[in-house]
């Protein structure tokens, strides 16, 4: 018994030394995907659920349900990072690249910022150089399965290179917009930008940068 937990420890300690140049600062890995999120998970209606598209685009668009899982398909990989401080590596997803969103809507030059609408009210916020990156994409699966509805089902957005409460879940809209506004978690306290490599945690920092 107390061999088999010293090589499950060794085991657990040789992982993280292969893949630490992969995990940020204050981070723990984890093979499961901790469910956090703030109010109740809302019902999906696939009659009434849409995207839509706003603000400062050239094309203003509104995708209904269908419409929007007609869209091309990308999968790509990543690790993610939650601010509360655990890692999960090798990620798997598939949904709709947000560059084929931006190709499709066309923002205007002055749209340096994006407000991420989600259900229930929720908003975060990115500059739009951040959102318009090759990894980022609006996703439906994980792992070769449609998301949980804990998970953001029928659709969050993914932006693995900041901390993951960035990658908002069950996501309705984009607007584009020439100046920023603080979202849901960042007027609670949460740092305005969040990366995880400087461990930008929280908003008290923002003036120490």
């Amino acid at each position: 018994m107390a061999f088999d937990w010293l090589t499950r420890r060794q085991e657990r300690e040789a992982r993280r030394a292969a893949v630490a140049d992969r995990v940020p600062p204050g981070q723990e890995l984890t093979d499961k995907w901790p469910v956090l999120h703030y109010g109740n998970v809302p019902r999906f209606d696939a009659e009434k659920w849409d995207f839509q598209v706003t603000g400062l685009v050239a094309h203003p668009m509104r995708w209904s349900y269908q419409e929007f899982m007609a869209l091309p398909r990308v999968e790509t990989a990543s690790d993610i990072h939650c601010v509360t401080g655990w890692s999960k590596l090798d990620n798997r997803w598939e949904g709709v690249s947000i560059r084929e969103i931006v190709r499709r809507v066309l923002p205007l030059p002055k749209a340096r910022y994006v407000i991420v609408h989600a259900e229930g009210g929720y908003t975060t916020n990115l500059p739009f150089e951040e959102l318009n990156r090759p990894e980022n994409l609006l996703a439906y699966r994980h792992n070769g399965e449609d998301l949980e509805p804990d998970h953001g089902w029928p659709l969050r957005l993914v932006v693995p290179h900041l901390y993951f409460w960035k990658s908002a879940k069950w996501v309705r809209g984009l607007e584009f917009r020439e100046q920023d506004e603080r979202g849901f978690w960042e007027r609670y306290g949460y740092h305005n930008h969040g990366d995880p490599w400087t461990e930008e945690r929280y908003s008290w920092q923002e003036a120490n940068a």
